[in-house]
């Protein structure tokens, strides 16, 4: 089976810095004073504000991040999450910063007819597949109040693992079970933004499909709580008609179409599926055009849902998107709703005693 990427998008520089980061290069090690300078900025901001910033909203908090640069998996898992907590009878809400969107006004609430230039690509996707309450800003303080508003007694914050101004009662960390830590050194040398010892202080580690000799570098596994994560393929759906079609229906050479930022997943999910793609890869969180996907064969298109949000409005016949769902140990949904009545418990009685 063969993948390819299209060539006018190999050399785009995330692209090029996420090669030197997870492939083993070397060269970025001629910046390690930027690296100490970052360590020690990072370090001095995360001291303010957790001593003079912090803001505990009376909602219990839920983040889900990664302390690396690089897609990991996030948005399948905050989608889970938000099934879990509605099929358990809870009302939740999601926050997020909404990278690459601009919202008219800030914090942004989605609508039926927001769009991913307004909201960013995966907070619409979340709002399309969940239909609970997302906002979108970089206050996300605001953000919380504002789902608070609506109603919503659980907020999940995405990607806010450093967003240390906003208090949360459950952390959860996402790495990507193919390219780990990478070469294990803070930016720029390396993808961390965080140190790997973060990993010892979430409550879950959630890894996106282990392979079944996964390490973390640096890290022993019993350090962490390790959670295995799997992303299964659910139906190609049809861009311009919103149709499930059967995979059989479509020849086994295929254009995939991935702006995220590991598209080779997205590449070795087709494969498994029995496709023979070529990958055209974009920079996570591309805003595509027409002319993007304009590939010197008529073959179908298969796209990420992240993807899709962006494409419909000049989707093709031929073009299509696949849906996923994310998968984990019963186990890990027993630890999580003992954890979730114990913050819940713990919100309550503090509450009454002010």
């Amino acid at each position: 089976m063969r993948s390819q990427s299209s060539p006018d998008k190999q050399n785009n520089p995330q692209r090029t810095w996420l090669d030197a980061w997870y492939g083993g290069s070397r060269w970025t090690l001629w910046l390690l004073p930027l690296n100490w300078l970052f360590v020690l900025l990072a370090g001095l901001r995360r001291f303010m504000i957790l001593r003079y910033q912090q803001k505990t909203l009376p909602t219990p908090v839920i983040v889900v991040g990664n302390i690396s640069v690089g897609g990991t998996g996030k948005t399948p898992l905050i989608i889970a999450l938000v099934r879990w907590l509605k099929q358990n009878g809870y009302t939740p809400g999601v926050i997020s910063r909404g990278y690459g969107g601009k919202a008219p006004v800030y914090p942004y609430l989605l609508r039926p007819d927001s769009t991913a230039s307004e909201a960013g690509d995966e907070p619409l996707a979340i709002f399309q597949q969940t239909n609970v309450s997302v906002v979108v800003g970089a206050d996300r303080i605001a953000s919380g109040k504002l789902l608070e508003d609506q109603g919503c007694d659980i907020l999940l914050s995405d990607d806010g693992l450093q967003h240390y101004r906003l208090g949360r009662d459950i952390e959860i960390a996402v790495v990507d079970g193919l390219r780990g830590l990478g070469n294990g050194w803070r930016l720029p040398v390396g993808p961390l933004r965080e140190p790997a010892t973060r990993l010892k202080t979430v409550d879950w580690v959630v890894v996106n499909s282990p392979s079944e000799n996964f390490e973390l570098k640096s890290l022993d596994r019993a350090s962490f709580f390790y959670v295995p994560m799997s992303i299964r393929p659910v139906e190609l759906i049809e861009l311009q008609t919103g149709k499930a079609i059967a995979p059989s229906t479509l020849p086994k050479r295929v254009n995939a179409v991935a702006g995220i930022g590991n598209p080779q997943r997205f590449c070795n999910t087709l494969q498994d599926m029995g496709f023979d793609p070529a990958l055209h890869s974009f920079p996570d969180h591309h805003s595509f055009a027409s002319e993007d996907l304009v590939f010197p064969n008529s073959l179908p298109v298969i796209m990420t849902e992240k993807d899709a949000v962006k494409c419909r409005d000049f989707a093709q016949a031929n073009w299509f998107y696949l849906s996923v769902c994310a998968e984990l140990p019963e186990s890990f949904w027993s630890a999580f709703s003992q954890k979730l009545e114990r913050v819940i418990g713990h919100k309550k009685s503090r509450s009454l005693l002010k």
